[in-house]
């Protein structure tokens, strides 16, 4: 059999589709490779960027790449409008507890949890019974109808439940504590079914009761509540900015210290500060006053770095960082263990040393009886500084050095106690220069630059998300020209899945909770905690 010749058109044909398909494959994979090597280059770019803050030399005043950062906690277009008092799934009253900077953390989560279980807030109540003695309302410190109307987009908030509601409910709010950093699903689940049944919920000892990592809109949330709707009150407000006005009438910039040196914090902390045997007795005996504290070894903490350093030592890690002599000091602080000895050394060191009774002694008889208040002012001083430094860990340089994060990376300080201490130790063994030297080496990555923290890293409070970077430009190269195309976010948690991302966050668990009733009764544990 003659076998079928096949026509050299159907050949051509087959050719040419063959070289099409290979062309447009080809084609495709060219186009992607370009797109992802774009982006590896502005990656490339970005980090290379990065990289090279960390090795160029750091001005001790201010951050060279401040500019580019700013609070970002605009609420999005896909969150929910607050739900009326009325609809809501109830009250939630809070008991906010510590100082005035530990009972902030308490009202800005406060907010949160509110808006998590669709609840109406109360008007946190402040804590008159702890160490700081301060028997200050909510409205005595911060301006209550600002926090109120502020926030009425997003939270429903009340002074008081109203006496109509409280009669009608057969018995009082009920009483109770949540765990440290519980997320949203741990209200949803443990509260709200508990909050719906009695009307009103009290929870107590509330700070840090909230997870760090929530979802974007809650975060701004908390950013919008805290550096936004908690605003001092007219008399604290006016009396900060009085004293702003005189340090920076004295001086151009001034540096501010939060001085954390009191006896019940050094008896707390397990270190030794170099007192002798004295100042061994002194702390050892407040330390009896919490008999659940462990033994510790001062030598060891302090080379934890655990250990707050001392004024003298403050004022050796700012000369030696290159702060002048002649530098103005605003020092924010309680009572100094050991009183003007103690503080000595470091007004040798800079002489231009200032405290809020020095600039206004009349003008604070009023707060003296209040350490709220009185914390209050300092706050706004060391707020407006140039350069805030504080020698601990505590609420207040944490909530401070957030702040000042959202105001767009203003210098912040906070010592590498762990590598400082080695440091003091062996200060005598080696010359001035040297020191220095050092000193600048350790405190790297603790100078408030924008990239000390990697995403997801750090308490919320400390490291907000809400913090937005502007396209970088290469001023000698493409000048005008975005390296980056879009804002870069400085979203700090890892990725977190919400199950009630972009939801009303009470309507959401009202409909877990009527299904889970359907399919088995709810159970509900024996109430106690009146």
């Amino acid at each position: 059999q003659h076998r079928r010749k096949v026509p050299w058109s159907l050949v051509c044909g087959l050719m040419l589709f063959g070289l099409g398909l290979v062309s447009l494959f080809t084609g495709h994979v060219a186009s992607d490779l370009e797109w992802y090597s774009q982006r590896l280059v502005k990656r490339s770019l970005f980090y290379s960027r990065l990289e090279g803050r960390r090795r160029e030399a750091i001005d001790i005043w201010k951050s060279k790449y401040s500019n580019l950062f700013y609070g970002c906690s605009e609420r999005g277009r896909n969150f929910p409008p607050a739900v009326r008092e009325r609809a809501s799934n109830g009250y939630l009253l809070i008991a906010a507890s510590g100082g005035l900077n530990q009972q902030r953390t308490g009202i800005t989560d406060a907010v949160v949890v509110a808006r998590i279980l669709n609840a109406t807030l109360v008007v946190p109540e402040l804590d008159h019974h702890s160490y700081w003695k301060d028997d200050s309302d909510f409205v005595n410190i911060f301006d209550v109808d600002w926090f109120i109307s502020y926030l009425a987009k997003d939270v429903t908030i009340v002074k008081r439940v109203p006496d109509k509601v409280m009669r009608s409910m057969e018995k009082p709010p009920y009483t109770m504590r949540v765990p440290r950093k519980s997320p949203p699903e741990y209200y949803l689940d443990q509260v709200l079914p508990i909050l719906l049944r009695r009307r009103a919920v009290q929870l107590t000892k509330f700070d840090y009761r909230l997870a760090s990592n929530l979802d974007e809109e809650l975060q701004k949330l908390r950013c919008r509540a805290n550096y936004h709707a908690l605003r001092f009150t007219k008399p604290i407000q006016e009396i900060g900015e009085r004293l702003v006005k005189k340090m920076q009438k004295m001086a151009k910039r001034y540096i501010a210290i939060h001085l954390r040196f009191e006896p019940d914090m050094l008896a707390f902390s397990g270190c030794y500060f170099g007192g002798g045997e004295k100042e061994r007795f002194e702390l050892g005996e407040i330390r009896k006053r919490w008999a659940t504290l462990p033994d510790l070894s001062p030598d060891g903490e302090r080379e934890r770095g655990k250990c707050p350093l001392t004024p003298h030592e403050v004022g050796l890690m700012l000369r030696a960082l290159g702060f002048a002599n002649d530098t103005y000091l605003y020092v924010a602080s309680g009572e100094i263990y050991g009183g003007e000895e103690t503080l000595r050394p470091l007004r040798e060191l800079f002489p231009n040393f200032y405290t809020k009774e020095m600039l206004a002694i009349k003008e604070l008889k009023s707060f003296f009886p209040f350490s709220s208040r009185m914390a209050a002012i300092d706050y706004i001083v060391c707020d407006e500084s140039d350069v805030f430094v504080t020698n601990n860990n505590g609420n207040m340089a944490k909530i401070l050095a957030g702040r000042r994060r959202y105001a767009g990376h203003k210098r912040t300080i906070r010592p590498n106690a762990k590598k400082l201490s080695a440091l003091f130790k062996a200060r005598d063994r080696m010359d001035w220069d040297t020191f220095a030297k050092k000193v600048k080496a350790s405190q790297r990555g603790f100078m408030g630059e924008p990239d000390e923290v990697r995403p997801g890293r750090g308490d919320f409070h400390e490291y907000p998300s809400c913090i937005c970077e502007k396209p970088f430009t290469d001023d000698e190269n493409r000048k005008g020209e975005d390296l980056l195309s879009d804002r870069i976010h400085m979203n700090l948690k890892e990725n977190v899945d919400s199950k009630y991302v972009g939801e009303n966050q009470g309507d959401k668990s009202l409909q877990r909770l009527k299904k889970r009733s359907i399919e088995e009764p709810i159970s509900f544990k024996r109430e106690q905690g009146h």
